[in-house]
């Protein structure tokens, strides 16, 4: 509903205003105008620019004290911005001159004032609250007649209805309040000695002693009432344990004197430091509801949430019964409602609301507030307009009565009494109530089916006349039966109704949690959530996705065929989207922030976390409560379900991050340990030729050689694999494959093996000599040596080590087994794993880098094949790889 969509943002400015990060709050209260607070504020201002402050007055009201405009000198003047209401020209604070400039502090007097038509916000608190998001300290004035759960009681007093007013959360959430106060006595004497032609701050002729002096109880009251409200919060955030108990309920209605049993009830809960929430019983005369009721309902209800209030809508017409079950569901303790509301009985002697409340919850208190506003029902649509005169449903009506009259014929005829033909006709109200829209027709209905039956019926027939005196008695019956029947079905269609309406958008916010789970990225999160606030509402869509701290390009989403959502992607519009973005608050049509919008835009967030920015297309239909509540509920989900979504990616990077961490710590720890004997040995080696040449005998140095040679083809070996692992994580490994002859890549890979191979007995053996294969060959030759030099290292000496080709269906099978030790099944899991070296040492006692087969593994992936490990029975181990075969070309 209009104004509504406020609440989430006065429980943001709740926490920010107090935020150390952001700029503060002090105001300068009094009691009366004339006391002096702008004096003060300005007197305050001096000290913090004497402290090095840079403080600019923002705006100062033009009819102030000359002793107060005096004191202005020496501080820095923002120009107004120039602006006109209704018509008239006026002078405003301007906004953006100020967070442009960006002073430390900013004087800005009256804090409650409301803006002129064409300023970004409709009041200055608003703009207040942005400036101390940006980081600006601030310093205003108020009275006490603008904080607005006093204004009924300073209205009792001062007899004159205030209208600049503030919520209660700006004053008490303020980081100061300084009370500026004198005697009421002396503040008469001071307005009296002051001429009219000095503008004084105030009309001293409407104020006494009497009421000055019941304001300032009224200011010392209130600020003293703040102070606790601070104490008590601290005490609670330093004891988790405390709970209240108390819970207020207070009932919402468009009656105009709504506003007060409102306002009462705020100070009932904040006095009880209690739950405060505000229900509304939506009946069926609610679509009936003239849009003077409509715009007052709006203003109660934004009014509840400006005082602290949680919104509730229920559904049904038995408002008394609505109201205990939802108090006894919700642990209410005390009810509040307006005297208006009880006054006079109904009908029969029907009990008030306020006897039907105490029979439903007895155990509940029920205040009722005095108001003297005269009593006033809400009114309805004029019945002209409200009747919808249906050809269809008159048809129908006109049917149903003439079935019902020859269905009586029919009954006359067999003999049936006229109870029965009677009956007939309350059926036929009945049928009718049921199958056309407007109650209007089974009243109708009910009419002329009395007629109908009198001229039908009874004597003299084919009249509207009666001979037996107790026909009339009858009609009255027959009418009475037939309209009970038709209003009781009528209403029960209307309550069926609203339970379809209020199960359809359950049913969208359970449907949305469900779908949401399912989504797997952001633009499935945000198109499902769109989908579904189109079912809800039925109006078009716009969503603005949250990128690297700015908004991406708009998502459109149509609730008809027709695409008409990108009528809202203008300058403007996209311009109040950044703004709801940077902000984290509602702004655009039916709020108090940059109104000429055409969409309603919402923040996608949680906590301070902003995700995205929908926009709604409301033009001048603003959302009812229910509505507003479901539209919040379904977009705490989808924040919740893009944060998941954020916190799942985080984390996957978080754990690539990590696997490359442990890859780089495993490499390096594993290279430091593994170069370092070879090292050892080539520099140890060639240190003892330079240096004892002369000692050792060719036998020696034939041997010291080898053995530099042998640590070197190590190390080689070693940086090919590295450097291939790195080509392979980095997709940078380009296959250059060609049909190669198997037993010319074995024969070429066995060149190169292990000096060691001589110490064991190698044998190939080839099943068909044309074995061709499609290969990268020097990778493929790379990964015999590394199966080869494996079998070499983990292998006694002595030990056999054959490779086979053969051909299997469409691949090339090469295989290269030994009669080892083999290798355990839980070692088999983990073989392929970069860096895993088993529990087996090599032959040398030096442990392996874990490289060769994952490297091999990764070749033969590249080339579409597979590699496995198998036992070799009766002991030893088989690694066995596949290739794509290729066909023989026989040439005549």
């Amino acid at each position: 509903m209009e104004k509504q969509n406020q609440s989430a943002d006065m429980a943001a400015a709740s926490d920010q205003m107090s935020s150390p990060e952001r700029g503060h709050l002090k105001i300068f209260f009094s009691y009366a105008a004339g006391v002096g607070k702008t004096y003060a504020m300005l007197d305050a201002a001096h000290m913090e620019k004497k402290h090095g402050t840079d403080v600019a007055v923002g705006y100062i009201k033009s009819n102030a004290h000359p002793q107060t405009r005096a004191r202005l000198n020496g501080l820095k003047l923002l120009p107004p911005l120039h602006s006109k209401h209704n018509g008239t020209p006026v002078e405003e604070f301007d906004l953006d001159k100020a967070i442009k400039i960006k002073p430390g502090l900013i004087l800005i007097d009256e804090l409650a004032h409301t803006n002129a038509d064409g300023c970004r916000h409709h009041k200055r608190y608003q703009d207040i609250y942005e400036l101390l998001k940006a980081g600006i300290d601030v310093y205003t004035t108020a009275n006490v007649e603008n904080i607005e759960s006093l204004n009924d009681m300073v209205t009792a007093i001062t007899g004159n209805r205030i209208l600049e007013r503030i919520p209660d959360s700006v004053f008490d959430n303020a980081a100061q309040v300084k009370l500026v106060d004198i005697e009421p006595q002396e503040l008469l004497e001071q307005l009296a000695s002051e001429s009219s032609s000095d503008s004084s701050e105030a009309d001293s002729s409407a104020l006494t002693l009497e009421k000055l002096t019941a304001l300032r109880e009224l200011a010392l009251r209130r600020c003293a009432d703040r102070v606790n409200k601070r104490t008590e919060a601290a005490r609670i955030r330093n004891k988790s344990d405390y709970y209240t108990d108390e819970h207020i309920l207070v009932c919402l209605s468009s009656s105009p004197s709504n506003a007060k049993i409102i306002r009462t009830a705020a100070r009932m809960a904040n006095a009880f430091r209690g739950t405060f929430t505000a229900l509304f019983v939506e009946t069926s005369q609610f679509s009936a509801m003239t849009e003077e009721d409509r715009q007052r309902l709006r203003s109660n209800i934004y009014l509840a949430q400006q005082l602290g209030a949680t919104i509730e809508t229920v559904y049904g017409d038995d408002v008394p019964l609505q109201i205990a079950e939802f108090a006894k569901l919700s642990g209410v303790s005390k009810i509040v409602i307006g005297r208006s509301t009880v006054t006079g009985k109904r009908l029969l002697g029907k009990p008030s609301l306020t006897e039907q409340l105490i029979t439903n919850a007895p155990n509940m208190d029920v205040h009722i507030i005095p108001d003297q506003t005269p009593n006033r029902t809400p009114t309805v649509h004029n019945q002209k307009n409200h009747i919808i005169f249906s050809a269809s449903d008159i048809l129908k009506s006109i049917f149903i009565l003439s079935a019902a009259s020859c269905l009586g014929y029919l009954f006359q005829q067999l003999g049936f009494d006229e109870a029965n033909i009677i009956t007939v006709y309350v059926l036929a109200v009945l049928v009718t109530s049921i199958v056309t829209v407007n109650r209007v027709y089974s009243l109708i209905t009910s009419i002329v089916s009395v007629l109908v039956f009198n001229f039908l019926f009874t004597d003299p027939k084919f009249t509207l006349m009666a001979y037996d005196r107790g026909y009339p008695v009858t009609f009255v019956v027959m009418f009475i039966s037939a309209f009970l029947t038709g209003t009781l079905t009528t209403r029960m269609k209307t309550i069926a109704s609203q339970s379809a309406r209020t199960a359809f958008r359950t049913k969208i916010l359970f449907d949305t949690s469900q779908i949401l789970q399912q989504a797997t990225d952001r633009d499935a999160i945000l198109t499902s959530t769109a989908h579904q606030l189109t079912k809800l509402l039925n109006r078009d869509i716009v969503i603005y996705p949250a990128e690297k701290n700015t908004l991406a390009a708009p998502m459109t989403f149509s609730a008809g065929e027709e695409d008409t959502a990108s009528d809202y992607l203008t300058r403007n519009e996209s311009a109040v989207a950044e703004w709801v973005f940077k902000n984290n608050r509602h702004a655009g049509a039916t709020t108090q922030t940059l109104s000429n919008a055409k969409c309603l835009y919402l923040a996608i967030r949680v906590n301070d976390s902003v995700y995205g920015v929908v926009g709604i297309a409301a033009g001048k239909q603003p959302l009812d409560a229910s509505e507003n509540n479901i539209l919040l509920s379904i977009l705490g989900e989808c924040a919740l379900a893009m944060e998941n979504e954020k916190n799942a990616h985080e984390k996957e990077e978080a754990a690539i991050l990590a696997k490359n961490e442990q890859l780089r710590a495993n490499l390096l720890r594993t290279i430091s340990h593994d170069l370092r004997t070879p090292l050892t040995s080539i520099s140890g080696n060639a240190s003892n030729l330079l240096s004892n040449s002369s000692l050792f005998d060719e036998s020696t140095k034939k041997t010291l050689y080898q053995d530099i040679y042998d640590d070197s083809m190590w190390l080689i070996n070693l940086v090919e694999n590295l450097l291939s692992v790195t080509r392979l994580e980095e997709g940078r490994l380009n296959l250059r494959i060609s049909t190669e002859l198997a037993d010319e890549v074995v024969t070429e890979a066995l060149r190169h093996v292990n000096r060691l191979s001589v110490e064991h007995h190698i044998t190939v053996k080839h099943q068909d000599d044309l074995l061709l294969a499609k290969m990268d060959a020097k990778l493929i030759v790379q990964v015999i040596i590394n199966l080869v030099d494996n079998a070499i290292k983990y292998t006694p000496r002595g030990s056999e080590i054959r490779i086979s080709t053969f051909r299997k269906d469409n691949w090339a099978v090469i295989s290269v087994s030994d009669d080892g030790p083999g290798i355990s099944d839980e070692n088999k899991k983990q073989i392929f794993d970069m860096f895993y070296t088993g529990s087996n040492r090599v032959a040398d006692s030096r442990r392996s880098l874990g490289l060769g087969l994952s490297l091999c593994k990764s070749i033969i992936n590249a080339h579409g094949g597979s590699i496995s490990v198998s036992d070799n029975v009766p002991h030893g181990t088989v690694f066995t790889f596949t290739l794509p075969a290729e066909e023989v070309q026989l040439h005549e």
